[in-house]
Order: C-alpha cells, then sequence, then structure tokens
C-alpha cells in the first residue's frame, strides 16, 4: 500500500459556453467584464449552434484530466488525483484549487493544455492559480509545468495525426499536400516585449514537419481566431494564406492546428467551416489533423511532464 500524500495535478484549459444561454455571460468573463456587442454576442452564439450548441472542451478536458491521472498512477511512487479548472468558464480554476485544499492536498502540478507559452496565455493561468493560493490555500506548494510545445512525445502525438490525415488523400498527390500549422493569434505587441510564443509555435511546427518527413517548402505557419479588436494581431491569418495558396495552384491543404490539443469552437467552426468554405471557394481541398484530445501518446507527454515537476516537489519537501 503506497501511504505517500496524494500529489493534485491540476489540468487547465480555457472554457467554453456549455449551453447557449452561456455565451453571452461568458463572453463577458473572456473580455473582462466589459460589455460585448449584440452583435457579435449573435455572431459567437451562432458559431457554437453550429457546433452542437455548446463547446465540448469541458468534457474533454475532463477525459484527458482521467487518462493522465490513470497513466500517472500505473507505475509505482506517489500517487496522484487529477482536478479541472477552466480560465473562463466553470469549473474555475479558483474552485479546482478549493477542491485540492478540501481534500487536504499541500502539493499540487499545474498544467494548461497549451503546448507553447505566452504571457498572456500560460501567464495568465499561472497568476489565476496564484491568487486562488493565496486566499485558499496558502499551505498548497504549486509547481507549474510551463511550455512542452518541443516534448518528444508531443512531437510524436502530433505526427501521428498527420501521418493519418495525409492518408486521407489519394496517394498520388500526398507529395503535394501543403500543411499548414496553425494557433491561436495573439497581439503583436508582445513579439517586441521578448514573449516567446511565436518563436515556440515555429519551433514546434519544425519538429512536427520533421517527424512527417516534409520538407521545408512544403509547410507554412500562420495564426487563426484573432479577438475583435483594433490591435494588431499576429499573422498571417489562415484564411489569407489559403486565397494566397489558391491563386498559386495549390489544390491540396492539411491544417495542422499545432497550437491546440483539443477540439473547441477554434477548431470546429474557425477550421473546419470557416477556413473549409473559404478553400472550397478557391479550388483547394482542405483536411485537418484529429484533434489530440486523449490520444495514448499525448497522454503519454502529459505524464512525463507531470512527473518531472513533481519530483521537483518531492526535493523541495526533501
Amino acid at each position: 500500500m503506497n501511504d505517500q500524500p496524494e500529489i493534485a495535478v491540476l489540468v487547465m484549459a480555457y472554457g467554453g459556453p456549455l449551453s447557449l444561454d452561456d455565451v453571452e455571460p461568458y463572453l463577458l468573463d473572456v473580455r473582462g467584464g466589459r460589455h460585448t456587442p449584440k452583435e457579435l454576442v449573435e455572431e459567437v452564439r451562432h458559431r457554437y449552434a453550429l457546433i452542437g450548441g455548446r463547446s465540448p472542451l469541458l468534457d474533454i478536458t475532463r477525459a484527458q484530466a482521467q487518462a493522465l491521472e490513470a497513466a500517472l498512477n500505473a507505475g509505482g511512487g506517489p500517487r496522484f488525483r487529477a482536478y479541472v479548472g477552466m480560465r473562463h468558464w466553470h469549473p474555475y480554476i479558483r474552485e479546482a484549487v478549493a477542491r485540492i485544499a478540501d481534500d487536504g492536498i499541500r502539493r499540487a502540478v499545474a498544467i494548461a493544455m497549451a503546448p507553447q507559452y505566452s504571457r498572456m496565455s500560460i501567464g495568465a493561468y499561472i497568476k489565476q492559480v496564484e491568487e486562488a493560493r493565496r486566499e485558499l490555500a496558502p499551505d498548497l506548494q504549486v509547481a507549474y509545468v510551463q511550455q512542452w510545445g518541443n516534448h518528444p512525445l508531443f512531437v510524436r502525438a502530433v505526427v501521428e495525426k498527420v501521418q493519418e490525415a495525409l492518408a486521407r488523400f489519394p496517394e498520388d498527390v500526398r507529395d503535394d499536400v501543403i500543411l499548414l500549422f496553425t494557433a491561436h493569434s495573439l497581439p503583436a505587441a508582445i513579439v517586441a516585449q521578448g514573449d516567446p510564443y511565436e518563436a515556440q509555435l515555429v519551433e514546434s511546427a519544425r519538429l512536427v514537419a520533421e517527424g512527417a518527413g516534409v520538407p521545408a517548402e512544403r509547410w507554412r505557419f500562420c495564426y487563426q481566431s484573432a479577438g475583435a479588436t483594433n490591435d494588431k494581431w499576429l499573422g498571417p491569418d489562415i484564411c489569407d494564406v489559403i486565397v494566397e495558396l489558391g491563386r498559386a495552384g495549390a489544390a491540396h491543404v492539411l491544417v495542422v492546428p499545432v497550437g491546440f490539443v483539443a477540439d473547441h469552437v477554434e477548431v470546429l467552426y474557425d477550421i473546419d467551416i470557416e477556413a473549409r468554405q473559404v478553400a472550397e471557394q478557391h479550388g483547394v481541398r482542405l483536411e485537418r489533423t484529429a484533434s489530440l484530445n486523449a490520444s495514448p501518446t499525448f497522454i503519454a507527454a502529459l505524464a512525463d511532464l507531470v512527473r518531472r515537476q513533481a519530483a521537483e516537489l518531492e526535493e523541495v519537501a526533501g
């Protein structure tokens, strides 16, 4: 019997509305309490209606957490208990930290389901955890997994999805397929501020392309899902690149959303509906790699990352 104290694993994701009625309050949370114009609320509600009336992200994140807990506890060593917290919707990160404290756990590893670091993404998750910890669980020690876009098992997991997706194209055109790696755009100002987000994304794309045997001339990196603000956002935008490729005669495109690890509106609408419509209008066949969700290779990557941070907690507790 393992009598070591449990270690919590806080699995975090962005969050999404669980019904169409949730869309407006969800956007209010995302926008930091700022009013959302009615036309934007209706547009976002329409997008969720087209993908089933709710975000699947919570269900997928729970499945990822359950699989991760099982993988971590499959061998010897400390016992792990997984918790799920969302940044912008229920169950919030704060709620998860409260549950960890209520369960009497004093050590935790926190990992956001975003492979590449930006202070605007991973940094925001860490800030929420720290705020909740200081108020609700001051004795809780938390170690953070801050980036893992170059982890060999993560790269292998994406390569597996690339290979599966390429097999959907006729064999005689597979060597002509252009891979478009995508991630969520952020305000372009972060690059000048030294944020590593873009560099880490390009590294992830390069590693996956190399792992899949795709030469440099057959892949591009672009962004998607830019926010509705007047700021300049990182580009080029995926739809602009698809138009450019179509005009240049490219007929086959495979989108690899290397900045995302689960099905949600940015994948199911922005790629599967909006980008595909643009591709069809310009004579381009567009396919997308399946999301990692709870694929075994991906879960193995997460387990390795969590174990490494847990070992550091053990050394500190020493």
